[in-house]
């Protein structure tokens, strides 16, 4: 499943890749079944590159210390759903699986409602 696609990174927040849909059959009654999965996780100076997604990672951060960098707020959240060509068109070939990767500073990272605010805000 992982086959070198392990890289390393100095990324430290949270990975989701959701929609995932997958088929496989009930291995009780041998008929079909399907549905979607979703995958997070927490990376620890090491990331997986699902189709290599990477760049997105780095990308998420980059927005962010730049915005602090520019106006210096109390806290930034940045958080990015990307739909990655490579996994559509190759490898993994899921056409609806949709990349989420976030980056929190200050306020957003050490207040947890906070960041619960402004997670539940982007989803409306």
């Amino acid at each position: 499943l992982i086959n070198g696609a392990v890289f390393y990174e100095d990324y430290d927040d949270m990975v989701i890749v959701k929609d995932i849909e997958f088929h496989s059959l009930c291995e009780h009654h041998l008929v079909p079944f399907s549905g979607k999965a979703h995958i997070g996780y927490l990376p620890n100076k090491k990331i997986l590159g699902l189709s290599k997604i990477a760049l997105q990672e780095r990308l998420t951060k980059q927005i962010a210390r730049a915005l602090t960098k520019a106006i210096q707020p109390t806290g930034v959240g940045v958080v990015i759903e990307a739909c990655h060509m490579c996994m559509v068109m190759r490898g993994v070939q899921k056409i609806n699986a949709v990349t989420v990767t976030s980056f929190m500073m200050g306020v957003f990272r050490e207040d947890q409602k906070t960041r619960e605010e402004f997670l539940k805000l982007i989803k409306t």
